[in-house]
């Protein structure tokens, strides 16, 4: 090999190692990861995703729970609807949590009391995650009144009952909110709550469902988690999307319902990763104040 030969393939290599750290330092900058609660048993991160537009200030936040059954699954499958927000001026996190029936099954072998263990902790979690964010609220340049949580499957049950619980007496990590804080509104995808008791006049917020109707894990409708029978120990009965919907509504808090028309579990992410601008629009017209009341079918294919 001449001299002119290896000096083009040195030039070669370096060229490819700086595309790599281009790559690394571009991906590295799209998001921060944090640390928000760490503790003998746990150290728990999210993602932070900042606004594009530096000079955007008082924005809006966006806190995001992944699904999977409290047993699998982790943070970054937020990230595809973080990117979206952060280019649409909305500062976004993206939270892990403890995994408290990893190797353990969510199924109707499980006790309900673990059921709403599991659930009772993620929403604990979330709590912490949204103090942690509270108070880099100026940091960050979100508006600590305009805070928004979401969450599919698992995370849809956490962010219920996050916002429904009574986080005084709930709380298993010391409930470090403000007493009067209030989120601004919720996305929920395939969730539902233990109680509807739960929402009331003074306690419900705007709340955007989707679901598919014919959900065969989380019911759409008023039904036992996974359809267990009351023979079963994981026996518990859950209040989907559909009477959620009809409660907020019945109670005149906006609420808008997107239900796939024959769709099984396999939707209880979909708006997170397609025409995300759905979300992005029930957002601005809770912002707005507007009243509303959403109730739509949609036909999608789940892939």
């Amino acid at each position: 090999m001449n001299e002119i030969s290896k000096k083009l393939i040195g030039l070669k290599a370096v060229f490819f190692v700086g595309l790599i750290m281009i790559g690394f330092s571009a991906n590295s900058q799209e998001y921060e990861t944090l640390t928000y609660l760490e503790g003998d048993t746990a150290r728990l991160q999210l993602d932070l995703f900042l606004p594009q537009d530096k000079s955007a200030k008082d924005v809006p936040l966006m806190i995001f729970v992944h699904g999977g059954g409290f047993s699998v699954g982790n943070r970054t499958s937020g990230h595809s609807f973080g990117r979206y927000l952060s280019k649409n001026n909305v500062a976004y996190a993206t939270i892990s949590y403890t995994l408290s029936r990893k190797g353990k099954g969510f199924g109707c072998d499980t006790p309900q009391e673990d059921k709403i263990m599991a659930m009772r902790l993620a929403a604990s979690e979330l709590w912490e995650a949204t103090a942690f964010l509270l108070e880099k609220a100026d940091e960050i340049g979100f508006d600590k009144n305009k805070v928004f949580i979401s969450g599919s499957s698992a995370g849809g049950e956490a962010v219920l009952h996050a916002a429904y619980l009574d986080r005084k007496k709930m709380s298993l990590h010391g409930n470090s909110l403000p007493s009067d804080f209030k989120y601004k509104g919720m996305v929920s995808g395939a969730g539902a709550l233990i109680d509807l008791n739960l929402i009331t006049e003074k306690t419900a917020m705007p709340t955007l469902f989707f679901h598919g109707n014919k959900d065969n894990v989380v019911p759409f409708v008023t039904a036992s988690h996974h359809y267990c029978g009351p023979e079963t120990v994981g026996w518990m009965m859950l209040f989907g999307s559909q009477p959620l919907y009809n409660h907020m509504k019945s109670l005149g808090v906006s609420a808008q319902l997107q239900a796939f028309v024959g769709g099984k579990h396999e939707f209880a992410g979909w708006y997170f990763h397609h025409k995300q601008e759905v979300l992005l629009n029930f957002m601005n017209k809770v912002l707005a104040d507007e009243q509303f009341f959403i109730e739509e079918e949609v036909v999608e294919s789940a892939k």
